[in-house]
């Protein structure tokens, strides 16, 4: 039997582990990158992007039945367990988990919660970016799952200042947001969390086996800042949207955006996550009556 990973929400399939073989029988590319580990048991280079792409890849076939799955080189590479987990979390705000619709702020030229939200719980999903090039990545992908394409519409914010505005309707009903915000403050920073990533990693080379495009891995002020102006401008939208959320990598951040959602008149929700040895959490917010 599988060893249990309990840092994992308890319905999130990935808690048992990699299924190398099983895996495998649903992408054969895989195999070239699969070997025995240290300790015996199937395993792949985490170190090697090629790797990680095949891996994901395959997950996302066996898993979810999403086809056709790939990155332009040099995007944000996401760990689907850890993006599965985010989604678990948000469908247990709801008592009623069916015919929800969500907004993915910031979806990447992966689309990953996205793609995973309406394959694992049937929900309907508006993704944004500012980036054009990872909006058409994403409807590439989509055009490889039909079944998909009614689920998901890509919507273009065109003003790096703004999160909600250009993207909502102000007549707009969501159920919730979600959002992966850029963790450092500025480019010089997301370097040196790269070079000491890959020192980490043992590797030679610039590029993170994840990757990540700028406007993926920093902003001015970081997730600071950023989250705090997400806060501030749902306070105009907060009839659209039952919950707001995102995620957030440095527990030293909550203090200040607590503080921010109070002014806001909102009330808090933090909900502890973790994946293996990196520890994150989700800050949710709701104008409404809790």
């Amino acid at each position: 039997m599988k060893e249990i990973k309990h840092n994992l929400h308890p319905e999130n399939i990935h808690r048992f582990g990699y299924d190398f073989e099983m895996l495998i029988k649903a992408d054969p590319r895989l195999k070239a990158f699969v070997k025995p580990n240290p300790y015996g048991n199937l395993s792949i280079e985490f170190a090697d992007p090629k790797a990680v792409l095949a891996l994901n890849r395959s997950l996302l076939l066996a898993h979810y039945q999403i086809k056709g799955w790939r990155l332009p080189p040099d995007h944000l590479c996401p760990p689907i367990p850890g993006r599965a987990d985010y989604l678990h979390y948000v469908s247990d705000l709801f008592p009623d988990k069916a015919n929800l619709k969500g907004l993915d702020i910031g979806t990447g030229a992966s689309g990953i919660y996205a793609l995973l939200g309406a394959s694992l719980f049937n929900w309907d999903f508006i993704a944004s970016d500012i980036d054009k090039k990872s909006l058409q990545n994403v409807a590439r992908i989509l055009s490889h799952n039909p079944q998909l394409q009614d689920k998901i519409e890509l919507r273009h914010q065109e003003n790096s200042r703004f999160i909600f505005r250009n993207v909502l309707e102000m007549d707009e009903r969501m159920d919730f947001t979600i959002c992966n915000p850029p963790f450092h403050t500025s480019a010089k920073e997301a370097a040196q969390g790269t070079q000491r990533k890959n020192r980490n990693l043992k590797l030679n080379t610039k590029t993170l086996n994840f990757g990540g495009k700028n406007n993926e891995l920093w902003y001015p002020g970081g997730e600071l800042k950023f989250v705090s102006l997400m806060i501030r401008e749902s306070e105009g939208f907060q009839k659209n949207c039952t919950w707001f959320t995102s995620l957030i990598s440095k527990k030293e951040n909550l203090p200040h955006l607590l503080k921010v959602i109070e002014e806001m008149g909102a009330s808090p929700k933090i909900v502890d996550m973790s994946q293996g040895q990196k520890k994150s959490r989700m800050l949710a917010w709701s104008y409404g009556k809790m």
